[in-house]
């Protein structure tokens, strides 16, 4: 059975366009950029620290709660800290507006205004106190629940049991194409009646900026952001928020008799991993989750289903992918391609930072070798190539942004990229997807990570990147150790700017929590 859809890419768009009322009358009579936004939270200077999660909206699991575990973990650091990136999967399975009090509110209660009260507080009705949290979408926040799968699921006990409804957290609304992120982060323009528009764009979009008006963000009053992909600028340094999940569909299989190859080999791929499907969930039936005995065993099984359901659609996308152009989010790459420019241009910036779910580059063994992941960094590297061409020598020295931060990978890591032949040359990249859903282990095959590029001579295998700090999961049963993490960064006065990135692990290791010491490292 298909217990998780996603909307097609076109769909995603549009929904969110419509939500945002994305470039009505009002706003552009006004000369508003609904993609930028003035974070004003009285701390902005050249030295300053944030930081970053991912991964992290899940419920707690019998004995310990990682997510609340690593929220304690950073409120030491709240009042040093201006903000706090979240690379997106706020919430799983899917992002079901139901699962938002107990997977997102209560654990993070102390950065929401009222969250000393955080039962009353509606997940449409968030507002973060002085050390918001500032998301983008994850390909968790836009999974939904076919109908067969819900009334599977909800429509009587037995069912309910067999499918283990309340352990793999499928609700009865899904995220409903992103809608439930949208109402909980973004500012939804199309929930404002007609006549009150005006004033709200009046109200709250008074900051200003090199491209026009923008939403003004005030930490307590009013936590917005403007859409699903965003920018902001902060002590000198660019911003550049993105929604992966719309420019992550692999390239087209070649109609050739390699390309027939490949689409037989996936297509049996698929089959396997079905019957695994099958058989774990005819395992869950035999086990009993008021057993504490059992409680180990379904969590690891309902882990293995959640990554049955990532490969799967990995799959489904390689198989369903096309030459048409709207499976590719265009109009983003584009957008990123002229902020960038616009960037370098600017003798107010000193750096920038991109942060978006899919990682371009990671060693942890579920996200590597996913088509997936090879199409956000050919995406990438197209955007960066552009930039740097454009620039010509401007940025001979430096690469086209500082850093690159990711989820989507359940672990904390640290890259640097190689010498690639394209802009995406040494840049370091930080994926923090560590920060409450099951760590993942690394990839067998070490820390180098090797590309295939067709060169006029044949297939040239060519290194990279490197990883240079990776924490997730190892060993087994009674010995088995998990990491959950999140990362500190401090950015300190200069130009070019220098960076020291701090990670901070708990893990849970034979019934108990060790605080894990990883050495800071600077860049």
């Amino acid at each position: 059975m298909k217990f998780i859809s996603e909307a097609s890419t076109g769909v995603k768009i549009q929904k969110m366009k419509e939500r945002v009322r994305w470039r009505h009358s009002s706003i552009t009579a006004r000369g508003i950029d609904q993609t930028s936004m003035v974070l004003d939270n009285g701390k902005d200077n050249p030295d300053f620290s944030f930081m970053v999660i991912g991964d992290s909206g899940t419920k707690p699991y019998p004995g310990f709660h990682p997510q609340r575990k690593v929220a304690e973990m950073m409120l030491p650091h709240r009042e040093e800290c201006s903000f706090v990136l979240h690379t997106g999967d706020v919430i799983y399975v899917v992002g079901s507006q139901e699962y938002y009090p107990r997977n997102f509110i209560e654990p993070y209660r102390e950065f929401i205004q009222g969250g000393e009260n955080y039962k009353r507080i509606a997940y449409n009705r968030i507002t973060f106190n002085e050390t918001p949290i500032l998301p983008v979408l994850g390909n968790h926040d836009y999974y939904d629940v076919p109908l067969m799968s819900r009334l599977v699921a909800g429509s009587t006990k037995l069912l309910r049991q067999f499918f283990r409804y309340k352990d793999i957290e499928i609700g009865w609304h899904g995220s409903e194409q992103g809608n439930a992120f949208a109402q909980a982060f973004i500012d939804c323009l199309g929930n404002i009646d007609s006549s009150l528009l005006a004033e709200h764009l009046d109200t709250h979009y008074t900051a200003k900026t090199d491209t026009g008006l923008c939403l003004r963000y005030e930490p307590g009053i009013f936590t917005r952001i403007p859409n699903r992909y965003y920018t902001f600028r902060y002590g000198g340094i660019d911003f550049f928020a993105l929604d992966s999940d719309t420019f992550n569909m692999p390239s087209p299989i070649p109609s050739t008799k390699q390309g027939d190859e490949k689409r037989r080999q996936l297509s049996k791929q698929r089959h396997d991993i079905e019957a695994e499907e099958i058989q774990i969930l005819d395992d869950i039936t035999k086990l009993n989750a008021e057993n504490s005995d059992h409680v180990q065993q379904l969590d690891e099984l309902n882990a293995k289903l959640n990554q049955i359901d990532e490969v799967k659609i990995d799959i489904e996308k390689q198989l369903t992918s096309s030459s048409r152009s709207n499976l590719i989010d265009w109009e983003q790459l584009d957008w990123l391609k002229k902020r960038l420019i616009e960037s370098w241009h600017s003798d107010e910036v000193r750096g920038r930072i991109i942060f978006f779910h899919h990682p371009p580059y990671v060693t942890e063994a579920t996200k590597w070798h996913q088509a997936q992941t090879l199409a956000v960094r050919h995406r990438l590297r197209e955007v960066f190539d552009a930039v740097a061409q454009t620039l010509g020598s401007q940025n001979s020295e430096r690469p086209i942004v500082d850093l690159i931060l990711n989820g989507h990978a359940h672990c904390l890591e640290h890259l640097r990229t190689t010498n690639t032949g394209h802009a995406d040359s040494n840049i370091n990249c930080i994926v923090s997807g560590g920060s409450g859903h099951r760590p993942r282990r690394q990839r067998k095959e070490g820390n180098e990570l090797v590309e295939k590029f067709m060169t006029p001579n044949g297939i040239d295998n060519r290194k990279v990147a490197d990883s240079y700090l990776f924490s997730g999961r190892n060993g087994d049963n009674e010995m088995r150790r998990l990491p959950y993490s999140f990362v500190r960064i401090d950015v300190k006065a200069g130009n070019p700017p220098k960076f020291t990135a701090r990670p901070f692990v708990a893990e849970w290791y034979q019934d108990k929590w060790s605080n894990i010491t990883l050495e800071p490292f600077e860049f």
